[in-house]
């Protein structure tokens, strides 16, 4: 009997200590920045909440974005795919706020595409395979939320996100649930260069440093100045919730990923794919504080989705252009990052890039067109229109009026020895080995995986929505068997989700109290009576008819 119970004992144990705990995650994003942070030398900007959050965690120096830009660059951190291989590399395909249950885009000419066609708003149909990866943690048991911001190119599914709105919190989360919580700031959006011209400078504007790609004038101090105003504005955000997470006894158990969608918002930054519109900040807390120091492994925000997976012990998907840098299912360092640009706006245009820790590599489909875009939303920055008028006196010196000169088929950059990548080695005789290595890098990649950038954007969009009509997703159908309700959706690609109520509701909130189907329902005692509400979604596809019934 004594042995007996021995062995039952062991047996309990090492199914107990075999289970991974599953930490709690919380990402704190902000828009637009480049690594302009103390911790990584650049003490211009006050950020107490942020230099205490980088004692007790991994620095990472190589993060890079796939797209200077944010709906393209989130559509890669949301899925795990290169905006590239998913069709969502244009800026932007159309508004994601949209009727849920008949979703509408409006039916307007927003830009033209490189062949000079028009292009109407739309929503990027995704490969069929692929998802917004919380839905692999909610299917995991994790609450996932995200507060507030999507821009992912196509309508956020509802499956993504327990709650996906300004609500959204982690203190909401069911007793005994880890969870996941998305916080996005937009205090350093390109926008706040002047629409936060109400508030006082915290930097003075002579005692910033310009790069030298900027003219050294007034009016480029002041807005350098209000950038670094912004970033001292978002710190106040991250310290406002670690104090949180602390007050709710939660720092020690909590992942918290600090980093920007993309590098920073001035000219010459933001939408380009230098290391001025892709390399950005990024730190980890790990729990217990458990590794601190700085990393200068390459990363790619398309690593960020198998990466959670990992940590959660879920095994990454086969699909996935990212690859796990930390947890379970942790590949080997890479390479190689990869970063692209095509439409912006109004302006279309096509380049690739390669980095890997010393050199950047571009291949410029339309080097006859200016690296410089002539974009009306950034015009309203306060500096650009000096910036573009003393280009047109001839007051720049060839350093500053680079940009807004023609592009060289390729460009090569040795990142280390120049940092503001100014100098193009793609002709030097001495580099021609590192050219022909970074080339190499491209054409392989090329090769391997598919770019619907080479489709022209009307094409693609006709492709997504034949004749120009958004495909819906079919209805889905109940199955009641042996006291289980099963639910199926024929659309390929599709996922379903459930609201139960006590009674009928004719107006359903959209936004947050959807379940995950990933099983069949269970028709338990407490459920009689009660009614349930079911819809699919496909993404880019118009969300399903909703179906309900009373169990």
């Amino acid at each position: 009997m004594k042995n007996l119970l021995l062995v039952i004992l062991m047996l309990w144990s090492s199914v107990i200590f075999s289970q991974e705990k599953k930490y709690n995650v919380l990402w704190i994003v902000t828009e637009d920045i480049s690594p302009t942070l103390s911790m990584y030398g650049d003490n211009t900007a006050k950020t107490p909440n942020l230099d205490a959050l980088a004692k007790h965690s991994m620095v990472y120096n190589n993060v890079f974005a796939t797209v200077g830009v944010c709906a393209p660059s989130r559509s890669s951190i949301i899925t795990g795919m290169q905006a590239t291989a998913i069709g969502t590399m244009h800026m932007r395909t159309g508004s994601d706020i949209t009727s849920w249950g008949n979703r509408k885009y409006k039916d307007t000419t927003i830009n033209l595409d490189i062949e000079g066609k028009m292009v109407r708003q739309y929503s990027a149909v995704i490969p069929e395979e692929v998802k917004c990866f919380p839905e692999y943690l909610r299917a995991a048991g994790y609450y996932c939320t995200n507060n507030d911001k999507t821009d992912y190119q196509f309508a956020a599914p509802v499956t993504a996100w327990d709650v996906n709105d300004a609500s959204a919190h982690w203190r909401n989360r069911p007793k005994g649930k880890p969870f996941f919580a998305v916080f996005n700031t937009n205090l350093t959006h390109e926008s706040k260069l002047w629409k936060h011209e109400k508030y006082p400078l915290t930097v003075k504007p002579e005692e910033v440093s310009l790069p030298p790609y900027f003219p050294d004038t007034e009016l480029s101090r002041y807005t350098v100045a209000r950038n670094y105003s912004n970033i001292e504005m978002m710190d106040k955000v991250v310290g406002d919730l670690i104090t949180k997470l602390k007050e709710d006894g939660l720092y020690d158990d909590t992942y918290i990923f600090f980093y920007s969608d993309h590098g920073g918002p001035l000219p010459r930054q933001k939408r380009a794919i230098l290391d001025s519109g892709l390399k950005i900040p990024f730190l980890i807390k790990f729990p217990n504080s458990s590794k601190i120091g700085t990393s200068d492994r390459l990363i790619s925000l398309t690593d960020l989705a198998p990466t959670m997976m990992s940590i959660a012990g879920i095994k990454p998907k086969k699909y996935f252009n990212g690859e796990a840098f930390l947890g379970k299912y942790e590949a080997k360092p890479r390479d190689y990052v990869f970063g692209s640009s095509d439409r912006f706006d109004e302006v279309t245009d096509r380049i690739r890039s390669v980095r890997n820790k010393q050199f950047l590599y571009l291949k410029n489909f339309y080097p006859e067109k200016t690296k410089y875009k002539e974009i009306g939303y950034r015009r309203q920055v306060p500096m650009m229109n000096e910036y573009f008028d003393l280009n047109g006196k001839g007051e720049l010196n060839d350093v500053q009026s680079d940009w807004f000169q023609t592009k060289q088929p390729e460009e090569l950059y040795d990142c280390e020895k120049d940092p503001f990548n100014i100098h193009n080695l793609a002709n030097n005789p001495a580099y021609a080995k590192v050219l022909k290595t970074m080339r190499k890098a491209y054409l392989k990649k090329a090769k391997h995986q598919k770019d619907y950038g080479e489709i022209s954007e009307h094409v693609l969009v006709n492709q997504m929505w034949p004749n120009g009509v958004q495909p819906v997703t079919s209805k889905p159908e109940f199955t009641c068997l042996k006291k289980k309700v099963s639910i199926e959706c024929d659309t390929k690609g599709s996922s379903i989700a459930y609201l139960i109520l006590d009674k009928p509701n004719a107006k359903l909130n959209f936004k947050s109290g959807w379940k995950l189907y990933t099983e069949s329902i269970k028709l338990t005692d407490d459920l009689k009576g009660k009614y349930i509400y079911v819809m699919a979604e496909r993404i880019g596809y118009k969300t399903s008819e909703i179906i309900s019934q009373q169990l």
